[in-house]
């Protein structure tokens, strides 16, 4: 395991960051590839659920958004805003879609919670459509991916906590 500096950040392999439009993945290599001639320093992130692969030159690291895993002040600010009430507006479902969307590709899990808390039904709720429904599944899918790292848990733990989080809140 290498560790390299990076424009105001550090990575090291075998670690876990977010990448924005992606979630989590695992830093597995901090490589040099030679690329039409000219030689980059690149960081190699593995997203296993996707199977995907990313090669991200670190000077442009801090471009893309890549970054290390919540802390523990940024955590609590998103299970904070799951507690929340939930704030629909009162504007077309496709402009409010493509918010939840961008809310989601930010990768901040403050903005991600904001989605779920607004997007939440609790069983004795009216039904989700189907596009509400999908928006939600991936702003949840995302944010418990970070959660399950944070807490050293598993992706159901993660998800059971998120629950328990947004039906207490909501019975009430």
């Amino acid at each position: 395991m290498s560790i390299k500096k990076l424009p105001s950040l550090t990575f090291n392999a075998g670690e876990y960051v977010v990448y924005p439009t992606h979630g989590v993945g695992k830093v597995s290599d901090i490589t040099k590839q030679n690329i039409a001639g000219t030689e980059l320093e690149m960081l190699i992130v593995n997203f296993d659920k996707d199977k995907m692969t990313l090669r991200i030159p670190t000077a442009k690291i801090s471009n893309v958004g890549l970054r290390k895993i919540a802390d523990e002040k940024t955590m609590e600010e998103a299970f904070n805003t799951l507690k929340g009430k939930a704030k629909i507006r009162k504007i077309m479902w496709s402009r409010r879609a493509q918010e939840y969307e961008n809310k989601i590709n930010s990768g901040n899990p403050i903005a991600i919670a904001e989605v779920i808390r607004d997007l939440y039904r609790s069983e004795n709720i009216a039904e989700q459509s189907y596009s509400e429904r999908q928006i939600y599944e991936q702003a949840v899918d995302r944010l418990a991916s970070e959660v399950s790292i944070f807490s050293n848990c598993s992706i159901d733990e993660a998800n059971k906590k998120l629950n328990d989080i947004l039906s207490k809140e909501k019975a009430i």
